[in-house]
Parts: C-alpha cells; structure tokens; sequence
C-alpha cells in the first residue's frame, strides 16, 4: 500500500513540475506569442491593380505602401509606386487620390492647421493639400530641386522622409539623392542645407538621408542609411552627426522615448539603438542587440506604444528570401527604457507573427486610440495591433 502511494505521489510531483515547466516557458520564451494582443491586416485595392496577388519569388517587390499619418481619425497612406494617397476611414472604406504620374509620393504629415503635406519624391517637389478635397491642380507646390548651372535641368534632391517642425508651421524635408536638408518656411521660401561632418562643409552625398522627427524643444534629428550616422539639426541651421559603433548598420527610423533620448533601429545590425537628446556634440549612442530566430532578417521602424513599451518591425528580406520564414513584430517590455545594453535577457520580449509573408515592413505608429497601425512595403497592406 505505502509503495502504491510513494508512486502516485511520484506521478502527482512529475505532472506537476511537467506543467511549471511548460507554463515557464511559455512566460519566458522571447519568441512566445503572448495571448492579448490582437494582429490583423488588410489589402489596399489600389486603382492601377488588378486583383490583388502576393508577391513570390520570383516577383518580390510588386507594391509600394510606404509613409502612413493618422488625422482626425482617418488613417492616410502614401502608395509611392501607384502615385496614390489613401484615406482609410474608421468604417474601413477608402478614398483614393491621384497624384500626377511618376510622382511617386512618399513622406506625410499634417501641420498644425491640418494641411496634408506630401513629398513627391520622383518629382522633386514637396505639396500641400487640404484633406477635404486632396486635389492636386488645386494644392501649393513647392520646387525642391537644386540649381546647377553646368546641368541639362535642375537636380532632383529626391524628398523623402517629411516632418512638420515644433512651429507647427515649418515643413522639413530629407534629400535622399543629395545629402542635404530642407527646410519651407511659413512665408514659402525653400532652403537647401548640406548635411556637413564636423570642420568639413561639404555636403556628403553618399549619406543618403531618410528619415526626419521633429522634437519638442526645436531640435530635428535625422538617419543617414549610409552615411551610418544619426544627425541632429537646430532651426538656426547647425548641423551634428552622430556615428553608430556597428560599422554599416544602416540606420532606419527614429522615436521619442520616455526616458527623454531618441531610439532607433539599425535595419541590417539587428540592433536598435539609443542616443542621447540633450547634450552637445558628443552625444553617446548605446545598442541593443535583438534576437532573431534565423539569418536573414532585417529591422524596419519602431514605435512606443501607449504603455512605454517598443514595438520593432522585422522581417525576411526580400533580397535574399531563403531561407523563408515568418515576418514579426517584436514587443518589448517598457523596462527597455533602464535597461543595461550588455543584457536584455532578462526582459520581456514577445515576437509576434505578421498574418501575411514576403511583407517588407516598412513604418509603425501609434495612434491616438491606444492602437499600433502598420504599413507592408511589399504586400500593398496596412496593419493594426490591439494591444491589452
């Protein structure tokens, strides 16, 4: 009898310790899919397709979804490749509006009177619309391009990333093609900055810049995807540059943290990184390497959401898609904000499955209802996350 019971015990400890073995790892698996949050995404029908069909294989890139603004509860999207702007309103019905061919519009935003502003980057021209009726024959154009007196026409400076500045009013611009800066004032006039490297003022035009956030205090902070540098610009028009410590990382977006420094990821380092915001001209950049379940994976944007933590896009890259696999969005916990570089073993990171594959993911933002939106580069689809 007391054998009979020694081995009922011995069964009832297994089945126990079997169990806190499991419930242990699902809490602590970084790549465990958490149970309260809710991904879905969904095709943007653009009028110059036809059925919509994923990319394979063989056709990678078919679309082009890339910058994405919310305003007043409307979600807008630039289709870069389709010359279109996309309203998507909260009954999910779209509004789609034409820009001229080979336009190819890229950055929004809306300035402090709710005045859309877009770059039309193969055109060489930013543009301001009025949301109500985005008309182009009716919008304020303004020529980006560079003069050059030696040149057939002008250059184009190719306007990519867009902001509105801490003024509500001063539209920035990136010139991906040039390495400079723009800027359009209030009154219309555009200037043009070279971005310049300490004691040397010319400007660099491998760095390809093409990303720009403006900051509360006046500040714009920009990413050099080549150049492997974060910059900073004021509105007086001095201009710091920052190098990464990873060689060639190719630095993608930036977001404000609630530690008061800026984040950003480093598409091809897997690492995401932290520079400081108030300082002088050595401003210290910290990584923080991310894990990743197979080689072939790059890092797109980042986003806060409305408890502090980071969301980072990763994805397959399209360039080199074997071997295949699934495209994340990985959570991680707001103690990221204190965090020791070295070790983030000890955080909370969930990586999450994208519904779709192949999808190129391109920007995240957090909307004003607690929701994280998503745009699919690749797959012409934009994304929500409802997080607990």
């Amino acid at each position: 009898m007391m054998v009979a019971f020694r081995k009922l015990w011995s069964a009832i400890l297994s089945g126990i310790l079997f169990i806190s073995l499991i419930i242990s790892t699902i809490i602590f698996l970084p790549n465990s899919t958490a149970f309260a949050i809710s991904i879905v995404d969904f095709s943007i029908p653009y009028p110059d397709q036809s059925p919509f069909s994923s990319p394979s294989p063989d056709h990678p890139q078919s679309g082009s979804t890339h910058e994405i603004a919310l305003h007043n509860g409307t979600l807008w999207i630039s289709g870069q490749n389709h010359d279109q702007l996309v309203a998507i309103q909260p009954d999910g019905s779209m509004n789609f509006y034409a820009m001229p061919a080979n336009s190819g519009p890229h950055g929004i935003a809306f300035d402090r009177n709710g005045q859309l502003w877009v770059a039309l980057e193969f055109a060489g021209e930013v543009i301001r619309l009025d949301p109500a009726h985005p008309d182009y024959e009716t919008a304020a154009k303004y020529d980006v391009r560079l003069d050059c007196t030696t040149c057939v026409q002008k250059i184009n400076t190719h306007p990519h990333g867009l902001t509105i500045a801490q003024d509500g009013q001063t539209v920035w611009y990136t010139g991906k093609a040039t390495g400079t800066l723009g800027r359009i004032n209030p009154n219309g006039t555009v200037e043009t900055l070279p971005i310049a490297q300490p004691y040397h003022r010319a400007a660099i035009v491998g760095s390809v810049p093409i990303y720009i956030h403006a900051e509360a205090d006046g500040t714009l902070w920009f990413t050099e995807l080549v150049g492997n540098a974060i910059g900073r610009i004021t509105p007086t028009g001095q201009i710091d540059e920052f190098k990464i410590p990873t060689p060639n990382s190719r630095p993608i977006a930036l977001v404000s943290g609630a530690d008061g420094h800026l984040w950003f990821t480093e598409e091809a380092s897997n690492k995401i990184g932290r520079i400081q915001r108030d300082c002088d001209t050595n401003c210290l950049i910290t990584e923080f390497p991310l894990p990743k379940s197979q080689d072939n994976l790059l890092l797109a944007a980042l986003a806060f959401d409305a408890e502090n933590n980071l969301w980072v896009q990763q994805y397959v890259d399209g360039n080199h898609p074997f071997p295949t696999g699934s495209d994340h969005l990985i959570k991680i916990d707001r103690q990221i904000l204190t965090a020791n570089p070295q070790d983030i073993s000890t955080l909370s990171i969930d990586c999450y499955d994208v519904p779709t594959t192949n999808t190129i993911l391109h920007r995240i933002i957090l909307g004003s209802d607690g929701k994280l939106w998503f745009t699919e580069l690749n797959t012409d689809k934009v994304g929500k996350v409802e997080p607990s």
